[in-house]
């Protein structure tokens, strides 16, 4: 579906969302959103916080975008057919991390804009984590956490995030920190899954919640996928072949993952459309509903895809799952976010060969 006067004809200029707000206004802003449901906050003080907190989101793009040119040439050195996808994190995700870690504040969160390169196997991975952190590129980066070669023990997760620090020559952006995150085809794939059963089981497999049962099989197809890329294993899980194989497939079983992500594949309904020009999207997945909706926007159009997300958000409807997001080409939508089309085939098919 195309949002209304979505694609002008000049689409050049970007109108780029500068700092409106001081650090301490923006940190003050975000704790009043955290207590918004408490009667002593005024709506005229819980629309303004909203506001304060949306103008430091938006003006992440302008320095995710030099994050996301750099990330695509240097991922296109290690392989030609990398995909780079870039995105401004979601209002309740913040919220909740704002939550999770109290010591927090707002202009702390270092991943508000983030980009993921996409290449083909951990090898790539590696060389491409070397071209930032041995290269002219690591005087940019000011942290690398490498969970490939140290999975997390929470969940299983496997991916390089690197913090890259926007300096350049438009001091209103200096300072301000994007999130790149590498990954294989196979590790991308196991995220997806994650994701998906997330949304439509309701739980926090993602940072390390949800059911036991849940977390311990992702943690095994974690290992095992770790086994065919020759890196380590999630810490806690079966070394020999054979073991692993078994409790994965046992798992597998009693969970009964292919059937339940088949179904979820087979019952969404997907809008989606790709005009010519379209540079941004806003992707929506109603998991009520099981409809994902795809809006486009041109590049120059940026304010109108970010008033309409914010909107989404503002709506406060938690089966709704919102992403402002971008890619090179449209036709590769699907590719960098298949978890908004519950696309978990590549995973499957992982799983087929782990457990045979």
């Amino acid at each position: 579906m195309l949002a209304p006067d979505a694609l002008p004809d000049e689409d050049e200029w970007v109108p780029w969302v500068e700092p409106a707000y001081s650090r301490q206004e923006v940190n003050a802003a975000a704790k009043l959103l955290l207590r918004d449901t408490q009667p002593s906050v005024a709506l005229v003080d819980w629309t303004r916080a909203h506001v304060i907190v949306n103008n430091w989101r938006a003006a992440h793009a302008y320095p995710l975008n030099a994050a996301a040119m750099t990330l695509r040439l240097s991922a296109r050195r290690v392989y030609p057919s990398a995909l780079v996808s870039r995105r401004i994190k979601r209002l309740p995700s913040i919220l909740v991390k704002l939550e999770r870690f109290p010591e927090l504040s707002l202009t702390r969160i270092q991943d508000i804009g983030g980009c993921r390169a996409l290449v083909r196997d951990a090898g790539q991975v590696r060389r491409l984590t070397r071209l930032y952190t041995e290269g002219h590129l690591a005087e940019h980066i000011g942290r690398v956490d490498d969970y490939v070669k140290t999975p997390r023990e929470d969940s299983g997760y496997r991916s390089v995030h690197l913090i890259y620090r926007y300096e350049r020559k438009q001091p209103q952006w200096e300072g301000l920190k994007v999130e790149l995150q590498l990954r294989s085809s196979r590790m991308h794939a196991w995220a997806t899954a994650v994701e998906i059963v997330d949304t439509f089981t309701q739980q926090t497999l993602k940072t390390g919640g949800g059911r036991e049962e849940w977390r311990r099989f992702f943690k095994l197809m974690s290992s095992a996928i770790a086994a065919t890329e020759r890196t380590p294993p999630v810490a806690d899980t079966p070394t020999a072949p054979a073991a692993l194989r078994a409790e994965l497939r046992d798992h597998a079983q009693r969970l009964n993952v292919r059937a339940v992500l088949t179904k979820y594949r087979e019952s969404i309904n997907i809008a989606q459309t790709a005009p010519k020009g379209a540079y941004w999207f806003v992707m929506v997945l109603d998991s009520e509903k099981r409809e994902a909706e795809a809006f486009a926007y041109s590049k120059g159009n940026l304010d109108a895809a970010q008033a309409f997300y914010e909107e989404i958000e503002s709506a406060g409807r938690p089966e709704i799952n919102a992403v402002l997001a971008s890619v090179d080409q449209a036709k590769n939508l699907r590719r960098a976010y298949p978890n908004y089309f519950l696309d978990s085939d590549r995973f499957l098919r992982l799983l087929e060969q782990a457990v045979a």
